[in-house]
């Protein structure tokens, strides 16, 4: 079977940076509904027409990835108006107008935290690799809801 839409197609992958350090190593397969929005629509496109077997290597801008780095994401907040033990690199979960965000903690200085809401992958050319592993079609409880129930969950 050829992925095409409405097909749930399973990626074994591996996303490098330019410089052939692994940002995600792939510990599970991405499994997602080709036509759906589930993945960069550029790697959709490539994907196209594959079979189980292809492989598939792919480089991404930060604009076909998660997008260029946005300086506007990043503030400078009073430590204690954070979770106690706050460390660098930490990450914080924080609400506002635009829903859940995830923000890194990058410097503490002083009594002050900056926190980034960029993606961590933000900003960088990426390098996805991956071996199509499986294709069928989707059920109809998939193709309604428009993404794979109980596939672990890697929505973006």
């Amino acid at each position: 079977m050829h992925i095409s839409p409405n097909t749930v197609v399973t990626l074994d992958y591996q996303v490098t940076d330019i410089d052939h350090e692994v940002v995600d190593p792939g510990e599970g397969p991405l499994v997602y509904l080709h036509g759906a929005d589930g993945i960069f629509p550029k790697l959709e496109a490539e994907l196209t027409g594959k079979t189980v077997g292809d492989a598939v290597k792919l480089e991404l801008a930060p604009e076909d990835a998660f997008g260029e780095y946005d300086e506007a994401l990043l503030q400078t907040v009073a430590l204690e108006n954070l979770p106690e033990g706050v460390q660098v690199g930490m990450t914080l979960e924080g609400t506002d107008e635009n829903g859940r965000h995830i923000m890194t903690v990058t410097q503490i200085d002083e009594g002050m935290a900056v926190l980034d809401g960029n993606h961590p992958l933000a900003g960088l050319t990426l390098v996805f690799a991956c071996t199509v592993s499986d294709v069928r079609t989707a059920t109809p409880e998939e193709l309604e809801h428009r993404h794979v129930h109980g596939a672990g969950g890697h929505h973006h």
